[in-house]
């Protein structure tokens, strides 16, 4: 009879154990504890890869070594045993206390009730009608939306899945070759790993103390890089074999028409804008209502609403000069304010006496007070009943005629206590800025069809509130008006209203979302619970000073250490999920940083960058897994793999062109931040 999963993994674990201890028995003479730091590393690797689950793995491995490291400094098998748990409950406790980690149920949550607002289905559709003259539209569009999607929940499995049932049948249907329709569904749906509001940035600022908001504003740029190589290779491809991804029928591109609109003689090809016009008229407004046709012209004219109310703010904004009602900056050093002066009865000439204040210098060997026949400054009236105008003007008077200027402002100017101007003339750029502008909405509306009216609506309905959505948590974190927790508790308010707002909020997709949101919280926190004791044996062990100081004497530059890192990281990606990597590995990593002068926050978004392999690389590779999963019977994991492989080929490209150009992660943070 055959033994359950559950026993199986049972007697190996116990094999792992009874090897490990059999191994420090048997070379205790040969094995440092730095050496038994590494085969505890070894064997943790090994049990996640046989399937055990990680964040007990890497406690359990960590209990078991930390009480080895504490028995063979001379601790009694009791003394051992006792710092071995409590080492466990300060490093729980440590875990529970961090404050950024209180993001993740709220960004999760958000993300499940923004899956459960079914509004991927409606941006798949507008989109690929959008871009039904790109060529291959319908990869493009499962690109954007996936991009889109993920930068509102972050969750990779559900983007990938949902895009699976919705993109992968209508891009088959189209003639699509399975390789590339897998491989944009899986390379698209990974990209929430990577673009904010991303999990991973926080777990990784939570474990190498970067701050999250910087992470989020360096990953912004390195998110769009990625997936605009996306986009470019799918549309190169599409040019060279179009075959492989044929262009959309009519039919496919076909956009109904409102009933209201057919009646009154509307055409898809006809010019909006000037039907409806005409239309209000009366002349051909016999078969719609009025307010139908103010409704419809509304919504043609918001592009050109917006446009104006953005110029007319532009405008107000680089001609608006800032009132200087305070003339102290301008006098010169040592007279006072009219305040000040009033306050201590005009200037007064520094106390000669020990009074504790600034001495006048001696008349002998010092700077010698020039002499007031000469017409250089001379000594003010010490009596207190001066007014501060007399007080001022005498020395003003004495001053250079710049000076004086300086000194005195206009009587106009010091009466009303404003600048002489307050706006200044629009720069050259703002003029050029609104003409640009101007001919792009003469050309949008020139080329307004109906048509493409409806498909505005669509993305209107669709793209824009997860915009505004996306617009408020990540412009809320990047621009510090929020911190990470606060703009996720935003978040989670917004995705309550989209989901109500789009009629599925009910008490099961509550329940649902509340169920997966503890679910995945939970796993996050044991993780880090996990590799909080599993870091705290390691370095108990001397592991992570044997591992410096193997790198450092292999004498390498800075370059060679973080291609060496990210080789290894690479690698690592083939067999682990990125929680694993992050939480086991990072911490070994982060301790060499300095010895290198590499900056953490780069290194996180090299790293970010390059985990996005671990969903799509073989064996492991959870996203062809989670596609495997909805795709059709005759769609195999092969087929999967394969079109996983040209998208890995641009992920490293994408991290050589980061690694070359820094300033594309790096330049929004210093810009915000520095």
């Amino acid at each position: 009879m055959k033994l359950r999963k559950e026993l199986w993994f049972g007697f190996t674990l116990m094999a792992i154990i009874i090897t490990a201890a059999t191994a420090m028995v048997l070379s205790v003479d040969t094995m440092t504890n730095g050496h038994y730091g590494l085969l505890m590393l070894s064997l943790v690797v090994v049990a996640i890869m046989l399937g055990f689950p990680t964040a007990f793995t890497l406690m359990g491995m960590g209990m078991l070594f930390a009480f080895f490291a504490y028995h063979s400094g001379g601790q009694t098998a009791g003394g051992a045993m006792k710092q071995t748990l409590d080492l466990m409950v300060q490093r729980a406790f440590s875990v529970m206390s961090n404050d950024v980690l209180i993001s993740i149920p709220l960004f999760v949550f958000m993300g499940y009730l923004v899956e459960r607002a079914n509004l991927i289905e409606k941006l798949f559709r507008s989109l690929h009608l959008a871009l039904a003259r790109v060529p291959g539209s319908l990869a493009v569009a499962t690109l954007v939306t996936c991009a889109v999607f993920a930068t509102a929940t972050g969750i990779v499995g559900a983007v990938v899945t949902l895009m699976g049932l919705l993109a992968l049948p209508q891009m088959l249907r189209g003639g699509y070759d399975v390789r590339i329709s897998a491989g944009a569904i899986t390379a698209g749906g990974c990209l929430g790993i990577l673009i904010p509001p991303s999990v991973l940035l926080i777990v990784y600022g939570a474990t190498a103390g970067v701050s999250v908001v910087q992470l989020y504003a360096g990953a912004f740029f390195p998110g769009i890089m990625l997936a605009g190589l996306y986009i470019l290779y799918v549309i190169i491809l599409a040019k060279l074999k179009p075959a492989l991804m044929p262009p959309l029928t009519a039919a496919q591109r076909f956009v109904p028409l409102p009933q209201p609109l057919q009646s009154a003689g509307a055409r898809g090809e006809g010019r909006a804008l000037p039907w409806l016009l005409g239309a209000l008229k009366g002349k051909r407004n016999q078969g719609v209502s009025t307010g139908f046709l103010l409704k419809q012209l509304f919504i043609t004219l918001l592009p050109l609403i917006l446009f104006a109310a953005v110029s007319l703010w532009s405008y107000q904004t680089v001609t608006r000069v800032a009132p200087v009602d305070d003339f102290s900056e301008l006098q010169p050093m040592g007279f006072g304010s009219a305040a000040e002066s009033e306050s201590t009865g005009g200037l007064q000439a520094p106390p000669s006496d020990e009074g504790g204040g600034l001495q006048e210098p001696p008349t002998s060997g010092g700077l010698q007070e020039p002499p007031a026949a000469n017409g250089g400054l001379s000594e003010p009236p010490a009596s207190a009943g001066e007014s501060a105008s007399a007080a001022v003007a005498e020395p003003a008077a004495a001053l250079p005629e710049p000076a004086a200027a300086v000194a005195a402002p206009p009587a106009s100017a010091a009466a009303t206590g404003e600048a002489a101007a307050t706006t200044r003339p629009a720069p050259q750029g703002y003029w050029i800025g609104l003409a640009v502008g101007a001919v792009a909405m003469l050309a949008y509306y020139a080329l307004l069809s109906f048509n493409r009216l409806e498909v505005f609506k669509m993305l209107l309905s669709s793209f824009f509130p997860l915009l505004v959505l996306i617009t408020a948590v990540l412009g809320s974190i990047v621009f510090g008006l929020a911190t990470p927790t606060e703009a996720a508790a935003v978040g989670a308010l917004g995705g309550f209203l989209l989901a109500g707002a789009y009629r599925q909020l009910n008490l099961t997709v509550v329940k649902e979302s509340v169920f997966l949101t503890a679910k995945t919280s939970a796993m996050v926190c044991w993780l880090f619970v996990g590799s909080a004791i599993f870091s705290a044996a390691f370095a108990l062990l001397g592991g992570q000073e044997l591992v410096e100081n193997w790198v450092l004497g292999m004498n390498l530059t800075k370059t060679q250490f973080l291609v060496l890192s990210q080789v290894i990281i690479f690698i690592l990606g083939w067999p682990l999920e990125w929680t694993e990597i992050i939480v086991i590995f990072m911490p070994i990593f982060i301790p060499l940083l300095d010895n290198f002068g590499v900056d953490p926050l780069f290194f996180g978004l090299l790293v970010a960058l390059n985990l996005q392999t671990a969903f799509l690389s073989p064996p492991v590779a959870m996203a062809a897994f989670y596609l495997k999963g909805v795709a059709p019977k005759h769609v195999t994991l092969n087929q999967i793999f394969a079109g996983m492989l040209p998208f890995m080929g641009i992920q490293v490209i994408a991290i050589i062109l980061l690694y070359q150009f820094p300033a594309i992660g790096l330049w929004l943070p210093e810009v915000l931040y520095k």
